[in-house]
């Protein structure tokens, strides 16, 4: 794919076709992936809606992430992001999913997970996936990575 516009619009083609909605849960992202999708006219055919969970708590109130695990694998976790992507869809009217949790830089990262490791999710009627990928560059540069990697993942997965 060239670029997100491209990306989304694919992904909306497949959702639309399929008659499908899809829900965002983001952390690391803060965002960004629901606001590529809604940066497309009628995004509401398809785009149902984004949680921004950012903090612990958050993911914890919004998507139903039990704290126990988040306090045993850390919010960057499989455990978390595939919690993440289930409760989307538990919590919105949607056939599909994407989450995200990750760190994002220039701080935060240990030696388990440097910056730049983002955890992702997909959940879809076959069930829910998950991801783990790391990449290079400052903040910017990982959440534009994040971004397109998710919704490339998540058209792969339809």
């Amino acid at each position: 794919m060239s670029t997100l516009p491209a990306l989304v619009t694919q992904l909306a083609v497949e959702l639309k076709a399929r008659g499908q909605m899809m829900a965002t849960a983001e952390s690391c992202t803060g965002g960004l992936i629901a606001g590529a999708c809604t940066d497309i006219s009628g995004s509401s055919d398809w785009f149902e809606r984004g949680f921004v969970t950012y903090s612990n708590a958050a993911k914890s109130e919004l998507l139903g992430v039990p704290a126990a695990l988040i306090a045993e694998h850390g919010a960057v976790s499989e455990p978390v992001v595939r919690a993440m992507a289930s409760g989307a869809l538990a919590h919105a009217h949607a056939q599909c999913s994407v989450a995200v949790t990750g760190v994002a830089g220039p701080n935060g990262g240990s030696a388990d997970k440097p910056v730049g490791t983002v955890w992702f999710g997909w959940a879809t009627p076959e069930g829910v996936f998950s991801e783990r990928q790391r990449f290079d560059g400052d903040r910017a540069t990982v959440r534009q990575a994040t971004v397109i990697h998710a919704l490339a993942g998540l058209l792969q997965r339809l």
